[in-house]
């Protein structure tokens, strides 16, 4: 009962924040993830985000975010998921790096997108890119990284432990003999008490690739939407061993001893306050892990700045969630969701869509 209740107040609560004192919650939509995946869908331009403040550039890291959250909302979304994937196949390339140029960890998130629909991996696109060869080809083998994904391009390598997330599940759904290597280095960027840090070791020679032979308040710094990200993509995993099981049940645990009193999470060192992305992804990550009582409450914290008023400033946004309180209530009371934000609220929707499947508890215990 006190979850009914609950849900009630969040419906008041967001029409309140909306400054909609004349309209009774009554005529309040219910937070959902079905309004959520509407609201994404009708961000696709031919299949693709593109960015509101710069026309004619498209986000596919996004666009595939949002093909993750449409998903995980149980919502019938497979018309908007064949856009999305018609149009990523004309875009490998521009995503992964065009050869001599190859991103690791685009690569990996692609290659779990077409894993996830069913697709081929392995001839993607109108190239017929062979994606699980092209990251196969990013996993170190030397002796101090063995595992370790590598950006190969002019401007640096920005492989990151998200990256390594999406590598280990490609490369293990794919079978490829690399797939071990690949887990067992990304076991290694969990720390003692259980969170995975963002970073990888600066140096690619030192043997101490592990957590925590970095600084805890640096390199090792405790990272919310990391940790999320790996326990999603570890426990998508089929055959899972004994010490990857481990690795979930402590990270599972870091997540809820870090989770706020209301529901809500931080995200890391530069986004530690509240807000729907960091929550949106622990929140994911606590319902495929069946913690779902945890889970549940990040739902509803999610809630609380999901558009249920299809009126005033908002009118046409129905199911868009905003990124924090004061996201929510600038959008709300005076501007609407304008070019310069609507990205960030896309991002915000994005990630905070499976969140709220975990809303009825009883469908995050089926799922």
């Amino acid at each position: 009962m006190h979850r009914i209740l609950r849900r009630t107040a969040l419906i008041a609560a967001s029409t309140l924040a909306a400054g909609l004192l004349t309209s009774p919650a009554a005529h309040a939509a219910d937070p959902s993830p079905g309004l959520a995946a509407d609201w994404l869908e009708l961000q696709l331009t031919d299949g693709l985000v593109e960015s509101a403040q710069f026309p004619g550039f498209y986000d596919d890291g996004l666009t595939i975010d949002v093909a993750f959250g449409l998903q995980a909302s149980r919502a019938a979304k497979g018309a908007a998921i064949d856009a999305i994937d018609t149009a990523l196949q004309s875009r490998v390339g521009d995503y992964t790096g065009a050869a001599p140029e190859a991103y690791a960890g685009a690569t990996a998130k692609l290659a779990v997108f077409v894993q996830s629909i069913g697709g081929d991996a392995t001839a993607y696109g109108s190239d017929s890119t062979n994606l699980i060869l092209k990251l196969n080809r990013r996993v170190s083998t030397k002796t101090a990284i063995k595992g370790r994904i590598q950006d190969k391009s002019q401007y640096g390598d920005y492989a990151n432990v998200i990256g390594q997330a999406f590598a280990v599940r490609a490369l293990k759904t794919a079978g490829t003999g690399k797939a071990d290597a690949a887990l067992g280095f990304l076991l290694k960027q969990q720390c003692r008490d259980g969170h995975f840090r963002l970073n990888f070791a600066a140096s690619t020679t030192t043997t101490k690739q592990g957590c925590n032979a970095g600084n805890p308040e640096t390199v090792s710094a405790p990272d919310t939407d990391t940790t999320a990200v790996a326990v999603i993509q570890l426990q998508a995993l089929k055959g899972k061993n004994l010490k990857t099981k481990r690795a979930i049940t402590k990270a599972v645990a870091w997540l809820k001893a870090h989770q706020k009193s209301n529901g809500a999470f931080g995200g890391g060192t530069t986004t530690e306050g509240s807000n729907t992305n960091s929550t949106g992804l622990a929140g994911w990550a606590l319902g495929v892990a069946h913690s779902c009582g945890a889970a549940q409450d990040a739902a509803e914290w999610v809630a609380r700045w999901q558009v249920l008023d299809d009126a005033g400033p908002l009118t046409g946004e129905l199911g868009a969630v905003a990124y924090d309180r004061p996201g929510f209530n600038v959008a709300a009371q005076t501007d609407g969701i304008t070019d310069a934000t609507r990205d960030q609220w896309r991002r915000a929707t994005a990630q905070a869509t499976p969140a709220l499947a975990n809303l009825v508890l009883a469908d995050c215990k089926a799922s």
